[in-house]
């Protein structure tokens, strides 16, 4: 049995920020689930390029406001809480955020580290560490 709280993460190397962005990586590779869970907060007014090309991710939306666009179709939904959406197909994506945004992500594989994604989707580790 796991259990965490996201306090106990804060400032660990759990706690990865980038750009507009910080995670609190819950879960990792390293506990040996098959996925990973994430809570990303986002910045107001931002805009956020993303892409995962070797991930499936979820996002429930559990806070804030803005706009996911898909890049290869340039189809732009609305972002409000309650909202869920699934990257199953790698796909490269905007977040614009109106207000602060927090979401809740789950990847699978799993994220392994505070690896950071490049744009073009590129993780340094997907295996779990030995």
């Amino acid at each position: 049995m796991i259990v965490r709280t996201t306090d106990e993460i804060t400032g660990t190397e759990r706690d990865v920020a980038a750009g507009h962005w910080r995670s609190k990586r819950i879960v990792l590779g390293g506990d040996r689930v098959g996925f990973s869970f994430h809570e990303t907060v986002i910045e107001p007014g931002t805009v956020n390029e993303f892409h995962y090309a070797n991930h499936v991710e979820a996002v429930w939306l559990v806070e804030g406001e803005g706009t996911l666009l898909d890049r290869e179709t340039g189809v732009e939904y609305p972002l409000a809480p309650g909202t869920m959406y699934l990257l199953d197909g790698h796909e490269r994506h905007t977040v614009t955020t109106r207000t602060r945004m927090r979401m809740l992500c789950v990847f699978n594989p799993p994220v392994v580290g505070t690896e950071v994604h490049d744009e073009n989707g590129v993780y340094p580790l997907v295996a779990v560490p030995d």
